[in-house]
């Protein structure tokens, strides 16, 4: 798959493709990733991308031209037509369903916004989808399109050590969209702190029993709307349901 990121600051990713496990994503050639810069394409002297908001206010635009020429470029040297993504408050908020269902497409062009934001005639004509990590504002799409690649990445085949890795991630449906359970490494014991004995047993079928019911409960208290949308789906079990109602008021995952 392809991903041609449009930004201000390509120097930005460059460090993210050689380092951690996704780098293999990127060595193999199974994520490719082209960085474009807009101000290439500007005019003048100053190579302006950016002017004053019609109606006053603070902050810049980027103008619709100069990314225009940019976007007609890139598209002239991709293999295939690319939908064109926008990071932006306005967007959908990026999650686990999203994030597969990039993994398993050809790629896209990343439009990486800064200043105050884009001029609403570039987004109408040009804007396929909009993507939004929450709802706060960041200083621009840099940080949202390194998380979106991120996450592609490690979904690639033989990126992770063991390939069966992301299916015990949080949000997967493997896991019923649960969160992922806690877990413990050397030493057995830290800071008067032991590590649940279950986990020393070697009994795995009791150890995933655990392990589940730990899911619920993290689930239950810190995002109880993922239980809700568990229930929903039919993805809870009469067993998961007596160990949610079974919780004490307040509790906390761990203390299973």
């Amino acid at each position: 798959m392809r991903f041609d990121i449009i930004t201000l600051f390509p120097e930005f990713f460059t460090p993210f493709f050689t380092s951690g496990i996704t780098r293999r994503a990127f060595e193999s050639g199974q994520v490719d990733v082209k960085l474009t810069n807009p101000r290439d394409f500007a005019s003048g002297n100053y190579r302006r991308v950016d002017d004053r908001p019609f109606g006053g206010g603070p902050g810049m635009v980027m103008m619709a031209e100069p990314l225009t020429r940019c976007l007609q470029a890139v598209r002239a040297q991709s293999p295939e037509t690319l939908p064109v993504v926008l990071f932006s408050p306005s967007g959908k908020t990026l999650d686990h369903t999203t994030v597969v269902r990039w993994a398993q497409s050809r790629g896209a062009i990343l439009i990486c916004g800064r200043y105050e934001g884009i001029d609403q005639r570039f987004i109408d004509t040009h804007v396929d989808e909009q993507i939004s990590l929450g709802d706060f504002v960041l200083s621009g799409g840099e940080i949202a399109a390194l998380a979106l690649i991120d996450a592609v990445a490690r979904l690639q085949p033989g990126v992770l050590n063991k390939a069966d890795s992301h299916e015990q991630d949080s949000f997967n449906p493997a896991l019923d969209g649960l969160l992922d359970c806690p877990h413990y490494t050397r030493p057995e014991l830290w800071l008067a702190r032991a590590v649940p004995d279950v986990l020393l047993s070697g009994h795995h079928e009791q150890i995933e029993h655990w392990r589940r019911q730990q899911r619920l409960a993290i689930t239950a208290r810190l995002r109880p709307d993922l239980i809700e949308q568990a229930r929903r789906a039919g993805r809870l079990s009469p067993a998961d349901e007596a160990c949610l109602a079974a919780l004490p008021e307040g509790d906390v995952g761990h203390r299973l």
